[in-house]
């Protein structure tokens, strides 16, 4: 009989036997949207950054986020390792950058017209709609990925922030609008 989670005490990791293969898992979860974000830090070695697909909200109070790092990507361990992080909450017109933060082996600070720092020194883009600030507080390993815990400490939301959220859908990018309502 397999263990059940009920049983298991805070921190206590269970056997994952089985399961789905990697295709069928990426299959399945092909066709659930999910908004677009990129996430900053600042490293000794410099600004680092990357596209994130998986930022949720999880708690009001505290104010707290989480996402998840891919051991895959090329900016995750300076970005695990931060103490901060600036999370980016894309429009559509912010799409480009979606694009510039998921590609690998490029420079994705070259335009220092796109990107300035806070006042408290983490790396931000000019033109997000939206961006949270906060300190990391938790790391957690899950398969080849990290989950990251979030305290948000400040936030800048434009007034442009109603434009059409930015969304990654079927392996491409959307835009949502009154158009994506439905009725009733």
């Amino acid at each position: 009989m397999a263990p059940d989670l009920a049983d298991a005490s805070p921190g206590t990791a269970l056997p994952l036997d089985g399961g789905l293969s990697a295709d069928e898992f990426k299959r399945a979860f092909r066709n659930h949207p999910a908004g677009v974000a990129v996430i900053t830090a600042d490293t000794e070695q410099g600004p680092v950054g990357l596209t994130a697909t998986s930022v949720i909200s999880v708690s009001a109070e505290p104010p707290m986020l989480v996402f998840s790092l891919s051991s895959a990507s090329s900016s995750a361990p300076g970005i695990a390792t931060a103490r901060t992080v600036v999370v980016h909450l894309l429009s559509a017109a912010q799409l480009p950058s979606a694009r510039l933060f998921a590609t690998s082996g490029v420079d994705r600070f070259a335009d220092r017209e796109s990107w300035g720092r806070l006042a408290t020194g983490e790396p931000f883009l000019h033109r997000a709609p939206v961006w949270i600030r906060g300190r990391i507080v938790d790391r957690m390993r899950a398969g080849q990925s990290t989950m990251v815990a979030v305290h948000a400490l400040q936030a800048h939301i434009a007034p442009a922030a109603e434009d059409a959220p930015l969304v990654h859908h079927n392996r491409g990018w959307h835009r949502l609008g009154s158009h994506s309502l439905l009725a009733g």
